[in-house]
């Protein structure tokens, strides 16, 4: 045997031996609704996720591993969002996992991934989705509903001086939940709905919901669904019968998709959400440094043009895959102990979306300083002017 041969089998041996952390790709599950009825803002955060893995890449990876996303459309479907999740984990071998995208389909997510003792990246918005104890590696990106509804309730009360209130949800997990958190956070300040109800999000027609709530005397609209169909067709609803009552609800009544959807431009108007600082315009008309940088990065991918995406997904999406880059150069790999310690110790990771501080006992990432009310039909590359106050 040649000296050649010998040290082609000693280099063989060699990397046979090293752990699979020095020999492996670091994969990304990405369980994302790209289609269906609750896509819009799945779609949005695709482009981000597939930017940032791109352009980690293109920088030589993160400790010289480049990043493997493994994505998998579970079409809003908890059903299939947890044969997915089942998939990702156990047959995959993901070193982390992102998503789902909706709440609803993440409930039934969670515990999977907990006990596969994946480090899982939460996007869905409900209290229920984080749990120290009962999801030691759970840690949330986006802000919670209870940061949403709060902000809009306190718009809808404070400035706007309503206080009979309609709350419109959907019957998917989320909307089903967030019509309950935002009826119990209006108790609290001594505000009972005058009309409540749940929607199929695929209701054609919800000109018989908004005349019951014209009816029960509703002087402020409040929807809690990220459904933009049902959300287009509500507005359609108000417009056509010509009630000027303000809509305050969820970011989704804003999203770009709405201005596509509408019967008439004027029917946007009167309509705001709760939204992302990062994604608002100063009084100077200019974004933050962080959300220009990455609008200017990547508008030649999304068109050129105008950004025709609720540009806060987008930043979301992109943040999440900086945030994997972060736990692993922090922890020094992808050993799921050491990634939850880089977790716990993370504090003010500065991302184009928010910034992040998570602790032992907190998994909740996004401040509540960060969240604020914008007003629907100002949208301009995906961000949106401040409600006026």
């Amino acid at each position: 045997m040649g000296f050649r041969t010998r040290s082609w089998l000693a280099a063989l041996a060699l990397v046979a031996s090293m752990p699979a952390w020095a020999q492996s790709t670091i994969k990304i599950g990405w369980l994302s609704s790209l289609t269906g009825p609750l896509s819009s803002a799945a779609i949005a955060e695709n482009k981000g996720v597939e930017f940032a893995v791109e352009e980690i890449n293109a920088a030589g990876g993160v400790l010289g591993h480049k990043l493997e996303l493994v994505t998998r459309d579970t079409a809003g479907d908890p059903t299939k969002a947890v044969s997915f999740a089942q998939q990702l984990v156990f047959s995959e071998k993901v070193h982390f996992v992102i998503g789902p995208v909706n709440s609803g389909e993440t409930l039934a997510t969670v515990p999977i991934v907990a006990r596969a003792g994946i480090p899982n990246l939460i996007i869905g918005t409900i209290d229920e989705l984080v749990d120290a104890k009962k999801y030691p590696r759970a840690f949330r990106a986006i802000n919670t509903n209870r940061q949403w509804i709060e902000a809009a309730n306190k718009y809808a009360i404070e400035v706007l001086k309503k206080n009979k209130v309609a709350i419109i949800g959907d019957t998917s997990g989320y909307g089903t939940s967030s019509a309950k958190t935002a009826t119990e956070l209006l108790a609290k300040a001594g505000i009972k709905p005058v009309f409540s109800t749940l929607v199929d999000p695929n209701k054609t027609d919800l000109t018989d919901e908004m005349n019951k709530a014209r009816a029960a005397g509703a002087d402020v609209i409040m929807p809690w669904s990220a459904a933009t169909g049902l959300l287009g067709r509500l507005i359609n609803a108000r417009g056509d019968m010509g009630w000027n009552v303000p809509i305050v609800g969820h970011p989704s009544v804003m999203a770009p998709a709405i201005r596509k959807l509408i019967n008439k431009p004027q029917y946007w108007e009167n309509t705001f959400a709760a939204g992302p600082v990062s994604t608002t315009f100063r009084a100077d008309g200019k974004l933050p440094e962080r959300t220009q940088a990455l609008v200017d990065k990547l508008r030649p991918r999304l068109g050129g043009g105008e950004i025709d995406y609720l540009f806060w997904w987008v930043a979301l999406g992109y943040d999440t895959v900086k945030i994997v880059e972060h736990m692993v150069k922090t922890a020094g790999g992808t050993d799921p102990a050491a990634i939850q310690k880089a977790f716990e110790t993370t504090r003010e990771l500065k991302g184009a979306y928010a910034t992040y501080s998570w602790t032992p006992e907190d998994r909740n990432g996004f401040p509540d300083l960060d969240i604020t009310v914008n007003v629907a039909n100002t949208l301009k590359d995906g961000s949106f002017k401040a409600a006026p106050r």
